[in-house]
């Protein structure tokens, strides 16, 4: 994806966000998904501060989390973490007690962030291409969906297909149905 292409996203996202926020959404309904592609995800994040800015002039709050590092971070934490080195096909599957943990440290970070925003804000994550093999972005959505108080907006880096509303992280063969608005270039 060309700088062109992302300041296309740019201005789609600045087009959504600054229209009217409808109240009363359900929680799915107050999720945007930036869709870029894979490979221009430095681009992006080059990108970011724009994307807080036009959130700033549509008169909204605005707050990010990065979950670049969040597997790290939590495998520091974990008490039989020399075995995973070890044998790293033991978190294979995303069914893994351990994969769970992991989600579960994601969503209770996530939701704090949350609930430090109020109905105004929206709430960006960045660096879910770094769940890709450990853990599902459709996981962490859904366990956090009903809690956001203005909106999510997730930076996803892969594909949208519209006439399934089907989104493929990184471009990966399956994907999943969701019903998150998207926002494409």
């Amino acid at each position: 994806m060309s700088a062109s292409r992302l300041t296309e996203l740019l201005e789609a996202y600045s087009r959504h966000i600054s229209t009217p926020w409808q109240q009363g959404l359900a929680g799915p309904q107050r999720l945007l998904f930036a869709v870029y592609d894979k490979t221009s995800e430095r681009r992006l994040r080059a990108q970011v501060d724009e994307f807080q800015m036009a959130t700033e002039a549509a008169g909204h709050g605005w707050r990010v989390v990065d979950l670049t590092d969040a597997f790290p971070r939590w495998m520091c934490k974990v008490r039989y973490r020399e075995s995973y080195f070890e044998e790293p096909e033991m978190l294979d599957g995303y069914t893994t007690g351990e994969v769970k943990a992991f989600v579960d440290d994601i969503t209770d970070d996530l939701r704090a962030q949350l609930a430090a925003a109020d109905d105004n804000t929206v709430v960006a994550i960045l660096g879910v291409g770094a769940l890709f093999g450990v853990a599902r972005v459709s996981s962490v959505v859904n366990r956090i969906a009903a809690v956001v108080p203005g909106r999510l907006l997730v930076f996803f880096p892969g594909e949208y297909t519209r006439q399934n509303n089907t989104y493929h992280l990184l471009d990966a063969r399956d994907g999943w149905n969701y019903l998150a608005v998207p926002i494409q270039a």
